[in-house]
């Protein structure tokens, strides 16, 4: 794995790679010639726990807008609904996870990337990203908790 800074949620590690910008949605965007591969962190990942069901309600090379729903995806936490990171165009989307949703769980960072996107909207650097991690971990852990405890 390249570099990466860690932010601790308790006593896991979530890995923010260092060789991508991210979105405060908790997304990470990678340079791919003239597109953005856009995938959750590790710190989503955790949260989801085990996706086991994505679905599109875009087709590929669709504009969108920020917080636009352009999916669906269901995990052994929950049903969520996916948005728009910005405005822009969702390129093409990852096949393989198509058949194999798990590969967002075992390599979210690779092979678990989402889809490609075309964006001009200025993205979160690595320390960046972490300071909206600590800013938002105690409300975080209020609602973990608040779950745990129904």
């Amino acid at each position: 794995m390249p570099d990466s800074l860690v932010f601790m949620m308790g006593k896991f590690e979530a890995r923010i790679p260092t060789d991508r910008h991210y979105f405060e949605s908790h997304l990470w965007a990678q340079s791919n010639g003239d597109l953005l591969r856009v995938g959750f962190t590790s710190y989503a990942v955790r949260l989801l726990q085990d996706v086991y069901f994505l679905d599109w309600q875009i087709d590929p090379d669709s504009n969108v807008r920020h917080k636009q729903a352009i999916g669906e995806i269901e995990s052994s936490k929950a049903t969520s609904t996916l948005y728009a990171p910005a405005d822009g165009r969702l390129v093409r989307f990852n096949e393989a996870l198509l058949n194999d949703p798990s590969l967002i769980n075992a390599d979210p960072h690779e092979r678990g990337w989402l889809y490609e996107f075309a964006t001009s909207s200025s993205l979160l650097q690595p320390d960046e990203y972490i300071k909206v991690l600590d800013a938002g971990w105690e409300k975080t852990q209020r609602i973990l908790k608040s779950q745990f405890n129904e």
